[in-house]
């Protein structure tokens, strides 16, 4: 199994590429599934979770195919044709491996009617439930049934009627999979409280980019009117704004400077709020976002929101950047309740970080040393990628699949801009 080994105390500085979004990618590819001709999308992540997903849409009956990109280039071209779906199933061996298999379900329903999907997978950063999915679904004209570990999904007569369904709280993922099952449907369908994210805005304009007509794109409220076809694509997939902010968060680190090049600052502007409150200079250019950090940080109080919030994906990193400020910083997790797995391993460097409940102190000025340390899931593998690359001597982070799951060429990105990391395998 590799590892990644960080000697920190490097100060980072130049131009760091920003690639596709993972979350946008898991949510646009799925969409192919809703037209039996070709989607071409560009900028797509070199990631674990983008193999699993391919490798899924194949066990539907979609082919893919990459092309246009060199082994040295970051990022890809994929071309996904359902002509003809062979299976309505997606399996456990396949689903288990990554929470987004759940979008399948609402392509699935909104193309041929039927849809036997496992229950998913991922991360373990406390409960998660697809209640939500299921309830937004089932009020658009799905028949729905659990058993066995699996959501068997159907729709009378084979297609959609078409309705009316309001979140009672923000949730991306069943957003998304609504949003796709209602691009096929009958008649209108109202969606009310839905998610805002970059992502859900990115999913909605490929959509109308295949015929689907979306009003509301952007806001909280949702029009769709079912079409009785969608047509192919291409389509280029939007910056990472969750990549870009990490980056971000090891310049300042750091004290270091880098120019994100990619990165779009609208997307990520409670990000960018949060870094210069910490002391971070931030510039908007043209294509990306510098950002530079001279000196101490200043420790701040944050709390992660659905969009236009601070990001529940941004907070193990400025758990880690917090560390360097001149102070205690609190930070409150209001969306998932098992996401402090990190601060066991950061203790092992040094951090002094308390845990009560969802709210964490983080006490600034810590002297980081190297130590070998765990990653437990994604987000919180970056943050002790992040201490790594500012604490004393050397760093050894395991199980960095975790890293691949939304991390293109991690070690590569930033070697090139001053890092002393590697890979090794321990064979």
């Amino acid at each position: 199994m590799d590892r990644i080994i960080i000697r920190g105390g490097k100060r980072l500085a130049g131009r760091l590429p920003i690639s596709g979004a993972k979350n946008s990618a898991l949510t646009l590819m799925p969409c192919a599934l809703l037209t039996d001709e070709p989607l071409t999308l560009r900028n797509l992540p070199r990631l674990a979770d983008v193999d699993s997903f391919g490798h899924l849409l194949n066990q539907l009956g979609a082919s893919t195919k990459i092309e246009g990109s060199r082994p040295e280039e970051f990022g890809r071209v994929m071309t996904i044709r359902a002509g003809k779906l062979t299976s309505s199933e997606a399996p456990y061996d396949i689903v288990r491996k990554m929470r987004a298999s759940i979008l399948v379900l609402g392509p699935l329903l909104g193309r041929g009617g039927e849809a036997l999907v496992s229950l998913p997978g991922g991360c373990a950063i406390g409960n998660r439930p697809i209640d939500l999915h299921l309830k937004a679904l089932e009020a658009i004209g799905a028949e729905l049934e659990t058993a066995a570990g699996y959501v068997r999904a159907t729709a009378p007569g084979g297609r959609l009627s078409g309705g009316r369904y309001r979140f009672p709280v923000v949730s991306v993922g069943a957003t998304e999979n609504v949003v796709m099952a209602a691009a096929t449907a009958r008649g209108t369908s109202l969606i009310e409280n839905a998610a805002r994210e970059p992502e859900i805005v990115d999913l909605c304009r490929l959509l109308v980019a295949m015929g689907a007509s979306i009003d509301g794109i952007g806001t909280n409220t949702l029009t769709i009117e079912g079409r009785d076809r969608l047509h192919g694509a291409t389509y280029a997939v939007m910056p990472d704004r969750i990549e870009a902010g990490s980056y971000a968060c090891a310049a300042a680190i750091t004290g270091g400077e880098l120019e994100l090049a990619g990165a779009k600052a609208s997307d990520m502007r409670a990000t960018l709020d949060a870094l210069v409150e910490a002391g971070v200079e931030v510039t908007e250019l043209p294509n990306g976002v510098r950002v530079r950090a001279d000196g101490r940080l200043r420790p701040i109080t944050l709390s992660t929101a659905p969009y236009p919030g601070f990001a529940t994906d941004m907070q193990a990193q400025f758990m880690a950047m917090l560390l360097m400020a001149d102070g205690a910083s609190v930070l409150t997790e209001t969306i998932f309740e098992n996401r402090y797995m990190h601060v066991p391993e950061l203790a092992r460097m040094g951090a002094q970080v308390q845990v009560s409940g969802r709210t964490a102190i983080v006490q600034g000025g810590a002297s980081l040393v190297g130590a070998q340390v765990m990653a437990t899931d994604l987000r919180a593998s970056m943050s002790l990628i992040l201490a790594g690359l500012a604490a004393e001597g050397e760093t050894q982070v395991s199980r960095v699949y975790h890293l691949d799951r939304g991390y293109e060429r991690l070690e590569e990105k930033l070697s090139a801009v001053g890092a002393d990391i590697e890979r090794v395998g321990d064979g």
